[in-house]
């Protein structure tokens, strides 16, 4: 059972945003900004990959009036939103969860490492890679 499973079920406390037969939306414990808040599924889908199409997108739905409560309410100037999708990519529970991070003009808060480079011909050659 994952953490999330166990705040879902109550069994861990939480500070609950919103919730319905889909989703909660909850305060991150430990968060990037204060207000950082994680929506989460409340069917566990590991990653991205596995959730149904319609979820993903009820999920945003909830992921912008996030992103607008944050603008209203704490008066923030952006927001990211981040899916950490596998382990490879810092997603430390298997349970699929969006971010939303109010951000703020020279907030100093930075999640990228320094942008890489294509080597001559290699941006072609991954474009063809990912082509869809």
């Amino acid at each position: 059972m994952t953490v999330f499973e166990m705040i879902i079920n109550g069994d861990i406390p939480s500070t609950k945003i919103y919730e319905d037969d889909v989703c909660i939306a909850i305060l991150d414990i430990a968060p990037r900004a204060k207000g950082h808040t994680l929506v989460i599924s409340k069917k566990v889908y590991p990653t991205i990959a596995e959730a149904p199409y319609e979820t993903i997108a009820h999920m945003m739905d909830i992921v912008k009036k996030v992103d607008q409560k944050m603008r209203e309410g704490l008066n923030a100037d952006g927001t990211n939103v981040i899916i950490n999708n596998s382990p490879a990519s810092g997603q430390e529970v298997p349970h699929l969860h969006i971010h939303v991070i109010p951000r703020f003009k020279d907030d100093g808060i930075s999640f990228f490492p320094p942008s890489t480079e294509y080597a001559d011909g290699e941006a072609a050659e991954y474009g063809r890679m990912l082509k869809i």
